[in-house]
């Protein structure tokens, strides 16, 4: 029987199809529709948002710190309020602004990557939003109300336990502590699930862009070691409220104890800041030579290599508390061992460099600066692996200076990259090149000028988490703060580049750059709400992942 006209009436076109599609992924109208909303770029962006919020927050209490140790015997704070000023701006740092960001940044990208339509579990995914937003709340009502912690990020037993540090602040710090951590177990749970069961037919693992397997691994270390601290956290605040004696050393307690759990957590908490940062920097650096990635399935071993080491380092953050000679060594060669897998990375992204077609805008000038300073940073690292070095080196402004190396010109750095990487995919607009410009050398000169000295103040012997110091040390703590104060200036033109961008930009294509790969510059900018209309295809997803 031959079909009639009439028969295909009900058949949709391809523009209806599209047009339902729309309809059916639209954002509702109005407050609810706010509150309810599920798709990824929605969840992403509020994370970035937030995290990027706390990030002014912790900025302008590094430079209250700052301004307090300009010079000695300083009265701009109090020792109490420099305490309260030095934990949120450590706990804001850790775990309000860096962890949180790379996780917005995961949730917007990785369906984008890998040709699916959202995460699994978007309501979960919002969920997890809600619960970082009240971790938030919950730390910063505490420094509006005058509650503030002041028992450093790390909150160390006695101190913090109920007989020195009596009041609801450290109370505050631990409850936050449970809101934060959940929500990051969410996100790696639904992180895990959408690399796992959702990606597009024919995009296999070894397709998948380096900094997807970045997230995959940095998930799984999150369901390992948040756990960890959700429970350090937890003893602290059951000592304080209900007099149990997990950690409280007055009713028999071990405070050493607490350390271990804390570090268990707190080491493998570095890389899971880190291994995105790496993640990111491949796909700019790759992008900007015109090159595949030199060495892909080494750098995917590198990025479970590290996760594995990072679990067996933690007690080299306590090699001053009495450990044994054995158990000393172990951790100072598991220390030094796992520079391998971070070298094997530097290695890959020079030979990526080399001999390609390279060019400098904002987003490589940031990988490349990431790949020599960070490098300071690891350098510094294998010096306080070292046993006998490190009873030099600990609780002294070395230690700051290490860290700060490898979170700021790590981390940080390799956020900013993302955003000028990515913020035209995400907006439809370009920024200002020429004030990006003058954003990256203003930071990479300065962060420097802040950071370097403090190795010289750490060897001279000035120890860190004081609001004073002796005249001998003031002239480079004079440096180091003009160097904070530039430096967290020029940010001011990172914020008014992303304004400027959102709100007057020249439109730009779905491939914003030439060298770029993946999946995600396939779809137009900013991709819709449903993302993907239809799967990728082979010639797609063979484009995007040739390594």
């Amino acid at each position: 029987m031959s079909a009639t006209p009439d028969a295909f009436a009900s058949v949709p076109s391809e523009h209806t199809e599209l047009s339902l599609l729309e309809k059916a992924w639209r954002h509702r109208p109005g407050i609810l529709g706010w509150l309810s909303v599920t798709t990824h770029q929605a969840i992403g962006m509020r994370y970035i948002v937030t995290a990027f919020i706390m990030l002014l927050l912790g900025g302008a209490e590094a430079l209250l710190m700052r301004t307090q140790l300009a010079r000695p015997n300083n009265t701009f704070l109090g020792p109490d309020r420099y305490n309260e000023i030095f934990t949120t701006h450590g706990t804001t740092m850790m775990f309000l602004f860096a962890v949180p960001v790379m996780e917005g940044m995961a949730i917007y990208l990785i369906p984008l990557m890998l040709g699916t339509r959202n995460v699994a579990f978007p309501r979960l995914n919002a969920f997890g939003y809600w619960l970082y937003l009240g971790g938030c709340l919950f730390l910063y009502w505490g420094v509006f109300t005058n509650t503030a912690p002041d028992v450093g990020w790390f909150a160390y037993p006695p101190l913090s336990g109920p007989q020195f540090t009596p009041g609801k602040r450290a109370d505050f710090w631990a409850q936050m502590i449970t809101f934060t951590e959940v929500s990051g177990l969410c996100v790696a749970a639904e992180i895990i699930v959408t690399i796992f069961k959702m990606r597009a037919p024919r995009m296999s693992l070894n397709r998948m862009p380096l900094y997807v397997w970045s997230m995959l691994v940095q998930s799984f270390m999150v369901i390992f070691a948040m756990p960890a601290v959700v429970i350090a956290s937890s003893y602290l605040l059951s000592d304080r409220t209900i007099s149990t004696h997990f950690v409280n050393p007055a009713e028999g307690g071990d405070p050493l104890a607490y350390q271990h759990i804390f570090w268990f957590f707190g080491h493998p908490e570095v890389y899971i800041m880190i291994l995105p940062a790496f993640g990111i920097i491949s796909e700019v650096i790759a992008a900007f030579s015109r090159k595949p990635i030199f060495g892909y399935e080494a750098m995917v071993y590198a990025l479970a290599c590290i996760a594995f080491l990072s679990f067996i380092v933690w007690a080299h953050h306590m090699f001053t508390v009495g450990m044994p000679l054995a158990a000393q060594l172990f951790f100072m060669l598991s220390t030094m061992l796992i520079s391998i897998p971070t070298g094997v990375k530097v290695f890959n992204w020079t030979t990526t460099m080399w001999r390609g077609s390279l060019s400098f805008e904002p987003p490589m000038l940031f990988a490349v600066a990431f790949v020599f300073l960070f490098s300071i940073g690891g350098f510094s690292g294998l010096m306080l692996a070292i046993v006998p070095a490190d009873y030099q080196y600990q609780d002294t402004y070395f230690v700051v200076a290490h860290f700060h190396y490898v979170l700021v010109t790590g981390a940080l750095f390799a956020i900013q990259a993302a955003v000028y990487y990515w913020l035209p995919k995400w907006t439809g607009h370009m920024y200002d090149m020429r004030i990006a410009n003058w954003h990256f050398w203003l930071s990479a000169i300065f962060v420097n000028v802040l950071f370097f000295p403090q190795h010289f103040l750490g060897l001279a012997g000035m120890p860190r988490r004081i609001p004073d110091y002796p005249s001998q040390f003031a002239d480079w703590n004079m440096v180091s703060s003009i160097g904070g104060f530039v430096y967290g200036a020029s940010q001011i033109l990172f914020a008014y580049v992303i304004w400027k961008c959102v709100r007057a930009g020249r439109r730009v294509d779905n491939r914003v750059w030439e060298g770029a790969r993946g999946l995600e510059w396939e779809l137009s900018s900013p991709p819709p709400h449903h993302s993907w209309e239809t799967p990728p295809s082979e010639a797609d997803i063979a484009r995007a992942s040739a390594h």
